[in-house]
């Protein structure tokens, strides 16, 4: 195992605690979302905790955990998408009136450092390949049944998403009005 530390594993790190952190904030405002996130967050220390180590399963679980949740907030759901909506009106009236939807942009951010992060570790330490293909497929296959797990235990109104997983939309091909209930997950 490699241990340098170097950018990649810095903007897992910066990422991974960006994200730990708005799930923080989004259980602050939705109090019955707390042991959703708590659960959720543990897949983050185990990434940036392996990745520190330059194990291969902290990029995969990285990229697998992460990527899920910036795909499904790109594709799946309105929750990015409100929160942009509601970052440009703040910027624009200096009024911030939905903050809960405004912390899906730094999120989504977050989630997109943790995924460069990782898969520029991984191809800068990992010169072995063979036999990755397959452990990516069951760290994904893995996180996903954890992060469906955490979902059916304490927050199973979300579970739909996964099936609307299959079923992507155009990215931000939804209504833009400001009462529109939005996806968090």
């Amino acid at each position: 195992m490699d241990r340098r530390l170097g950018t990649p594993e810095i903007l897992v790190v910066i990422g991974g605690c960006v994200f730990i952190v708005m799930l923080f904030v989004s259980a602050v405002f939705e109090a019955d979302i707390r042991w959703l996130h708590f659960f959720q967050a543990w897949m983050y220390v185990a990434a940036i905790a392996l990745t520190l180590r330059g194990n291969r399963w902290g990029y995969f679980i990285g990229v697998s955990a992460a990527g899920l949740w910036d795909y499904t907030n790109l594709f799946v759901t309105t929750f990015l998408a409100s929160g942009l909506h509601n970052l440009s009106l703040w910027i624009q009236t200096g009024q911030l009136a939905r903050p809960d939807q405004v912390i899906a942009v730094p999120a989504w951010l977050g989630n997109f450092l943790v995924v460069v992060g990782c898969i520029w570790a991984y191809f800068r330490h990992t010169s072995e390949r063979k036999g990755d293909v397959l452990r990516f497929v069951v760290a994904f296959a893995l996180t996903t049944a954890f992060f469906a797990a955490d979902m059916a235990i304490f927050q199973p109104r979300y579970l739909p998403l996964f099936p609307r997983m299959l079923h992507p939309h155009a990215p931000f091909e939804i209504a833009r009005a400001p009462d529109v209930e939005h996806d968090r997950h």
